[in-house]
């Protein structure tokens, strides 16, 4: 439970993700409820046969795009560390997105007028946390500059959000 508190402190840009060791089982334990969480919202959206397959796409592109990082910056020791810091990031940030999701139901079934406005005003607020945690993962990890660390996390989301949703629209 420390670690996890360790980790999710992160999502505060406080700690750094290089001081973290986590254990294979904490680690398969990320992807797991990264997986599930996100077929969860994926599913609230879409058909659930194409929201699973998204998350799946979604995650063989972060794996993919962690590890093309690191091999090339030389730095493959940081890949469970790296990994794990962005997922539990990322699963935080998609269990605050499944609680908008629900927001949303209950807006619709309230016939609230704003509620595109609420929602859309939610998902933008959840995506810039988003790649902001993310570029301080990289800031902190791999030692880029702020710009660096902003473009190469813009790039992850695009990477790991943008190309999946491209996929399955075609």
């Amino acid at each position: 439970m420390n670690l996890l508190l360790q980790y999710l402190s992160l999502c505060w840009f406080t700690n750094n993700p290089a001081d973290l060791h986590p254990s294979k089982s904490f680690m398969w334990k990320a992807v797991a409820f990264y997986l599930v969480s996100g077929i969860i919202v994926e599913s609230l959206i879409a058909d659930p046969a194409d929201g699973t397959l998204e998350v799946l796409l979604r995650t063989v592109m972060a794996f993919s795009t962690i590890i093309t990082l690191l091999l090339i910056m030389r730095k493959w020791d940081y890949f469970g560390q790296l990994f794990t810091a962005i997922f539990i990031c990322e699963n935080f940030i998609m269990t605050l997105a499944i609680g908008a999701e629900a927001l949303d139901l209950v807006m619709v079934m309230e016939h609230y007028e704003n509620r595109e406005e609420v929602s859309i005003g939610l998902a933008v607020f959840l995506v810039v946390w988003y790649i902001a945690i993310v570029s301080y993962i990289f800031r902190q990890m791999l030692s880029f500059k702020m710009s660096s660390s902003i473009v190469t996390a813009f790039s992850y989301f695009v990477l790991t959000y943008g190309l999946p949703m491209l996929f399955m629209d075609i």
